[in-house]
C-alpha cells in the first residue's frame, strides 16, 4: 500500500499537478494584471478596518473568514511539510514554495471571487458556496461538481484529519511519552466540541486561536533566527542556489534533479496554503460581503500569510541550524532545529503542532460539511461529522508516510476539477474586476 500510494502520488505531482498549478497561477497572475501584488494593501484594509455599516449578507465577518481560512491552512504543513520538502529536496524547495504562494495569490483571488459570486443563501441565512456551485451554476458542469465534492470528502480525512493527528501524536509521544491513541482521542473531542456549532462557532474560535498560535510560533522562530543571525544571509544564498542546482539533503539521487526539488516545493506549498485546491472558497463564501471582488481580495491574503511568512520562518530556522543535512525529516527535523538554538525551542514546535493541527482539523471539517450538503443535503452532515471525528484517533496510529501519500493524492484529485472551473470562468472574473 505504501509503495502503491507513493507511485500514484509521484505520477500526479511529478507530471500533472505541479506544472498545471504553476501554469494556472501564472496565467491568472498575468491576466489579472498583477492584481495580487498591487492590491494586497487593499486586502489588508478590507480585513482589519472596522465596519460601521452593513457589509452585506453572510454568516461571518471578513476577519473571521480570513482567520477560519488560515486556521485550515496554517497546520502541520507549516511545520512538518516544510521540513519534509527541505529534507528531501534540499533548501531550493523553499524557493518553489514561495513561487507557489505568489502565483497562488492570484489563484486564491479568482476562487474567492467565484465562491462569493455563485454562493447560495437559504431562507435562514445559511450560506453555501465553493467550487461545486460555480462549476454547477457558472459552467453547468454538475457532474464535475459532484466529482469535486466526492474528492473533497475523501481529502478531509487526509489533509485535514489524519495527517494532523498523526504528526501531533508522534510529537507528543517523543516529547512527553503520551500514547498515540490518547492524543488522537483528545483532539477528536476538542474538534467535536467546536464543529458542532457550525461556521459561526468555527469563525469565532478561529478568530481567537489563529492570531495567538501564529504569533507565538513566529515569535519562537524569530528568537532562533536572532541567535543564528550570522547564518541568515548564507541560508538565502543556499535557497536560491539549490532551487536551480538541487541536491538531496542526505546526498542521494532523489533530490538531484530540478524537477524533484520543484515537485517537493509545489506539493508542500499547496499542502500549506491550499491555493488552487478549492477548499477555502467555501469559507470565504460565507463572509459578509456584497462585492465578490472584496471577498477575493481578502481571500488572496491567505497564501501570503501562510507560506511567505509562516513557512519561511520554519524553513529559515531549519536551514540556519545546519540540520537540514542530518537525515531527519518532518516535525522531528523542525523540533531539533528549534532546540539546537535554545533548550526550550522544541516546545514552541510542540505548541505549534498541537494548535496548528487542532485549527486545521476544525477548518477542514467545514469543507466536508459543505461537500456532503451538496451531495446529500443537510441530512448527511451529522453522519459525516461522526465519521470525521472518529477518523482523528485512527490517523494518530497510522504510519506517517502512508498518511502523507494519501493526503497528496486526495489534494491532487480535489485540485483538478477546481482548476478547470477557474480557467473556464477566468474571463468573468477579469471582466468584472476591471469593468469601468
Amino acid at each position: 500500500m505504501l509503495q502503491l500510494t507513493k507511485n500514484i502520488s509521484d505520477v500526479l505531482w511529478g507530471y500533472l499537478l505541479a506544472p498545471l498549478l504553476l501554469g494556472t497561477g501564472l496565467f491568472l497572475f498575468i491576466r489579472l494584471r498583477l492584481l495580487s501584488i498591487r492590491k494586497i494593501g487593499q486586502g489588508f484594509k478590507l480585513t482589519f478596518t472596522k465596519r460601521t455599516t452593513s457589509e452585506g449578507k453572510g454568516e461571518i465577518s471578513k476577519f473571521e473568514a480570513l482567520c477560519a481560512g488560515l486556521a485550515s491552512t496554517i497546520g502541520i504543513g507549516n511545520i512538518a511539510g516544510v521540513a519534509t520538502a527541505i529534507s528531501l529536496g534540499g533548501p531550493g524547495a523553499l524557493f518553489w514554495m514561495w513561487v507557489t504562494a505568489f502565483l497562488g495569490m492570484a489563484t486564491r483571488y479568482t476562487s474567492g471571487f467565484l465562491g462569493a459570486r455563485y454562493r447560495r443563501i437559504s431562507r435562514d441565512g445559511t450560506v453555501s458556496g465553493g467550487p461545486m456551485y460555480y462549476l454547477t451554476d457558472g459552467l453547468n458542469l454538475k457532474w464535475l461538481a459532484v466529482i469535486f465534492s466526492l474528492f473533497t470528502v475523501i481529502a478531509t480525512l487526509g489533509i485535514g484529519n489524519m495527517v494532523q493527528t498523526n504528526t501531533v501524536a508522534r510529537e507528543l509521544k517523543d516529547a512527553f511519552g503520551i500514547p498515540h491513541l490518547m492524543s488522537g482521542l483528545v483532539i477528536g473531542l476538542l474538534v467535536g466540541l467546536v464543529i458542532i456549532g457550525g461556521i459561526k462557532r468555527i469563525g469565532k474560535v478561529a478568530s481567537l486561536l489563529t492570531p495567538v498560535m501564529s504569533l507565538v510560533y513566529i515569535g519562537g522562530a524569530l528568537i532562533v533566527l536572532g541567535i543564528n543571525y550570522q547564518n541568515i544571509i548564507p541560508s538565502f544564498k543556499l535557497i536560491f542556489y539549490h532551487a536551480f542546482n538541487p541536491t538531496a539533503a542526505a546526498g542521494g539521487f532523489a533530490g538531484s534533479v530540478v524537477l524533484f526539488t520543484m515537485r517537493m516545493g509545489v506539493a508542500r506549498g499547496l499542502f500549506s496554503n491550499e491555493a488552487g485546491l478549492g477548499s477555502t472558497p467555501m469559507i470565504y463564501a460565507a463572509s459578509k460581503s456584497d462585492k465578490p471582488m472584496n471577498t477575493g481580495l481578502v481571500s488572496m491574503l491567505g497564501p501570503f500569510i501562510d507560506t511567505i511568512i509562516v513557512c519561511t520562518m520554519t524553513g529559515l530556522v531549519i536551514i540556519t541550524s545546519g540540520l537540514w543535512q542530518s537525515g531527519d525529516t518532518g516535525a522531528v527535523l523542525t523540533a531539533r532545529s528549534f532546540q539546537s538554538a535554545f533548550a526550550l525551542g522544541r516546545y514552541f514546535v510542540t505548541f505549534g503542532i498541537i494548535l496548528f493541527a487542532l485549527s486545521s482539523s476544525i477548518g477542514w471539517s467545514y469543507y466536508g460539511d459543505k461537500s456532503i450538503e451538496f451531495l446529500f443535503g443537510r441530512k448527511g452532515i451529522l453522519p459525516y461529522r461522526i465519521i470525521y471525528i472518529t477518523a482523528l484517533p485512527v490517523g494518530a496510529v497510522f504510519q506517517l508516510k502512508l498518511v502523507w501519500n494519501f493526503a497528496d493524492i486526495a489534494n491532487a484529485l480535489m485540485a483538478l476539477p477546481n482548476l478547470v472551473g477557474l480557467l473556464l470562468l477566468s474571463h468573468l472574473v477579469v471582466s468584472y474586476t476591471f469593468k469601468k
